[in-house]
């Protein structure tokens, strides 16, 4: 087998939850390019159609799955349709998550408890959901989408830090628990060059400080983390499973700096 042919994930079945946009969206089409057929969630119809389309330029199938994020067990049967239309499932990447930054004294109970269902506990859902169809593979792969504030530390970063490096141990956990036919990865973006930055980076001065506290100088592309994503699901990332791949530009700090005072 060449190099190159294994990157291919030809006769796959990739579920891309958060593939509205931005990383879940290169994602899902990186799948696609690479011979997968892909099942694509998010909650905006046409964001998913735009992908949808995207997918099937590349003679790939494609399904679109809304997403209803007030009910727990719309995760466990969004992934079993999956598996019932395409008739197996040999990949789910988990990209939703996310969480406001901002000063730790005004987080109350209720954000961190909101962040940590939103963020953990639906790619919990999805993976638990998924392990049957996985194992029936004999060679799944799941790939978490984390951040770089997992695992940096900054003002600002208490609520979301915490909830997303609790993604990345539940990462490392569920790799030894489902090993070894089920292999259980993920990628921890910095700064990337999605819409919801695109508002930021229209400040200069932001961006510019952005880019001086990235070692490479410039901001990510959502493609340069689904060449990661494609990388972990593919054969060529076959001897990896409890990793967390940081592709962040080389940043020791968050390349973000809250203006928070001293208490």
């Amino acid at each position: 087998m060449s190099v190159l042919t294994m990157f291919r994930v030809d006769g796959k079945v990739a579920f891309v939850n958060g593939a509205g946009r931005g990383i879940g969206a290169a994602s899902a089409i990186a799948l696609a390019e690479a011979g997968a057929d892909v099942a694509i969630r998010a909650r905006t119809v046409g964001q998913l159609d735009e992908v949808a389309e995207a997918i099937r330029g590349y003679g790939r199938r494609a399904l679109v799955v809304v997403a209803d994020d007030s009910v727990g067990d719309d995760d466990i049967s969004a992934v079993n349709r999956v598996a019932e239309e395409f008739g197996r499932l040999d990949i789910l990447v988990n990209v939703v998550g996310g969480a406001m930054p901002g000063p730790f004294m005004r987080a109350r109970d209720r954000d961190f408890e909101q962040a940590f269902q939103f963020n953990v506990m639906t790619a919990i859902r999805l993976v638990r959901a998924a392990v049957p169809h996985l194992l029936a593979t004999g060679d799944g792969s799941v790939i978490n989408i984390t951040t770089a504030a997992a695992h940096m530390v900054g003002r600002g970063y208490t609520l979301y830090g915490t909830v997303k490096a609790a993604l990345d141990h539940a990462t490392r956990l569920l790799a030894a628990d489902l090993c070894p036919k089920i292999r259980v990865n993920a990628v921890a973006p910095g700064a990337i060059l999605t819409d919801a930055l695109a508002v930021v980076m229209a400040d200069d001065d932001i961006r510019k400080s952005m880019e001086r506290l990235t070692p490479l100088r410039r901001i990510g592309t959502p493609d340069e983390i689904a060449a990661a994503v494609l990388y972990l699901a593919s054969p060529a990332g076959g001897f990896l499973t409890g990793k967390i791949i940081e592709v962040d530009g080389g940043t020791q700090v968050p390349a973000f700096e809250f203006p928070i005072p001293d208490l």
